[in-house]
């Protein structure tokens, strides 16, 4: 067990929040490839890529994102449940 948390149960609802810097650096490092992603999107489809494969592709990617962060937020952070507020 990690001795310090990156990620702090929400107070409401399911997920978590980040409350270190390593936490926020994980945070900004998925939004940084969210933004990257979108525009190689634009930018393939600008190039005359098939519209409907570099949708799946994007699709998958950004699934596989999302999914790195919530096993990183899974590993570092408290566990969480579905909450009322405290």
């Amino acid at each position: 067990m990690m001795t310090h948390l990156w990620f702090k149960a929400r107070s409401y609802g399911w997920g978590w929040t980040p409350v270190t810097i390593e936490g926020w650096l994980v945070l900004l490092a998925f939004l940084a490839a969210l933004f990257i992603s979108a525009g190689v999107f634009g930018y393939c489809l600008r190039m005359g890529a098939d519209v409907r494969i570099a949708t799946v592709v994007f699709v998958l990617w950004i699934a596989f994102l999302a999914g790195a962060l919530i096993v990183v937020a899974w590993l570092t952070g408290e566990r969480p449940r579905w909450r009322w507020g405290s």
